[in-house]
């Protein structure tokens, strides 16, 4: 017999090595290297797949390939719809990732009981629950419906075969880590494994125009497990975030080739499953403080949509040589950039202070126009001074100490407004070109030392 040929792959990037390495040379991690055997059969039958289509078609004039507007199918869950761009489109491949119990089985089981409702076949496999669990996680949420299909299998052949069996409008994968390849030696979920049935799935999809979704795992860093491939692969990748012991949760797409890549969609887990949260703005902000020092609101842009959310910052003198710096909800390595730039720029000594910054309701924020009410949060803990709590701060604040402009001003004061906000500190450069709501006043600023004297009545 024929020695068996294999290779190591690392389980982290995909790098491929003829022997073992104890560190990836790709992405540097250790002990991340799995020896797999080489199935020339299931790659050469792969690669005859698409030269064989390829073969068929011919290159065309870019001017003369009719545009076509993709068609959707929209659910019951306007907050699904819009990260997805609008709905569903047609021989698309999802993937939906989140932590452990988050709820990607129940968000995935509500819509394909929604898509069944519409006369829509659905068929959902669970590779991780049998039929009887997925029955019982149903009835919780009220699932009935006739043409909503269930299979417990993790082959993907009998998964490819009950495909052309069904002929379903819509599939579900769950999870893409329990398939596996036959012809493929590994084991499931590795690298070669994950890569070889997201292929099949791919193909599945395009030539036969039926949209799957796929829920991936997540590793203890937050990201997709797997080789970064399955994330380039998919049309849309959508992060189901969230902290277990709460109850909301958060929908991101973070790729889609037929939407925009920021959208976010914020659900609320209730016993009967899934609830949308329609104005997120009023969540976030029910349980604040007035009247406290260190609380700012700011009005940060998700996709397409305005979100109102507190900013917190706590400033105590440090009881250590290093004083601590802590963010939640932002980047950690902005709060000491804006703390130098109060300390140089405004005169704060904050240098012997501990600094600890929070974004309330457990949103990630990661756009500059959040700088104002960070810097304004800092100082006024620090003076133990509150900020009017009919305002909003909206600004990026440069190293020189100036406020900069920020985009879709007009969109974020009409928000604030309609949520009975008095006044809105902004940059002096967005006050042009637009009509602020009435009765709400807007004051424009060029430094953060004018944002203070607007918003805590001092230099």
């Amino acid at each position: 017999m024929a020695k068996r040929k294999s290779k190591f792959v690392c389980q982290e990037c995909g790098y491929e090595s003829p022997k073992w390495m104890g560190k990836c040379p790709e992405c540097q991690n250790w002990n991340t290297m799995v020896e797999e055997f080489v199935a020339s059969s299931s790659q050469n039958s792969y690669l005859h797949t698409f030269q064989g289509v390829s073969s068929t078609k011919k290159p065309e004039i870019i001017t003369k390939i009719k545009s076509e507007k993709e068609p959707r199918i929209t659910t019951q869950m306007p907050e699904f719809n819009r990260v997805l761009g609008g709905g569903i489109v047609p021989g698309s491949l999802v993937l939906i990732g989140g932590d452990p119990g988050i709820g990607k089985s129940t968000l995935l089981l509500q819509v394909s009981a929604q898509l069944a409702d519409k006369a829509f076949p659905v068929l959902y496999i669970s590779g991780e629950e049998s039929t009887r669990q997925t029955k019982l996680r149903a009835d919780r949420l009220g699932i009935k419906s006739d043409l909503l299909y269930v299979l417990s299998e993790t082959n993907l052949l009998d998964v490819t075969n009950q495909i052309e069996l069904l002929n379903p409008s819509f599939v579900v994968i769950d999870s893409i880590q329990t398939i596996y390849r036959e012809e493929v030696s590994s084991a499931p979920g590795s690298v070669s494994q994950v890569r070889e049935c997201t292929s099949e799935l791919m193909r599945i999809a395009k030539n036969k125009g039926i949209p799957i979704f796929i829920v991936g795992h997540v590793t203890k860093e937050g990201s997709i497990a797997g080789p970064r491939l399955l994330e380039h692969m998919v049309d849309a990748v959508l992060y189901f975030e969230g902290e277990r012991h709460h109850t909301f949760r958060i929908l991101r797409g973070v790729k889609n080739r037929f939407g925009s890549t920021h959208e976010m969609g914020i659900f609320e887990m209730k016993e009967e499953g899934l609830r949308e949260v329609n104005n997120p703005s009023e969540i976030f902000l029910e349980e604040r403080s007035q009247g406290a020092a260190g609380s700012t609101v700011v009005a940060s842009m998700e996709g397409s949509r305005p979100v109102l959310v507190e900013i917190q910052a706590l400033i105590s003198p440090t009881s250590y040589g290093n004083p601590r710096r802590m963010a939640t909800g932002i980047d950690h390595n902005r709060v000491p950039l804006l703390m130098a730039v109060l300390e140089k720029r405004i005169g704060l000594m904050l240098q012997n202070q501990d600094a600890y910054v929070k974004v309330a309701g457990g949103v990630k924020l990661d756009e500059p126009a959040i700088d104002l009410a960070v810097a304004v949060s800092i100082a006024s803990s620090f003076r133990n001074q509150p900020s009017r709590p009919d305002d909003v701060l909206i600004g990026e604040v440069g190293l020189t100490g100036e406020v900069r402009r920020v985009a879709r001003i007009d969109q974020r004061v009409q928000e604030a407004a309609k949520l009975g906000f008095k006044r809105a500190i902004i940059p002096q450069k967005n006050l042009e070109g637009w009509t602020p709501p009435k009765p709400l006043e807007v004051v424009g600023v060029n430094s953060v030392q004018e944002a203070l004297k607007a918003s805590l009545g001092g230099a």
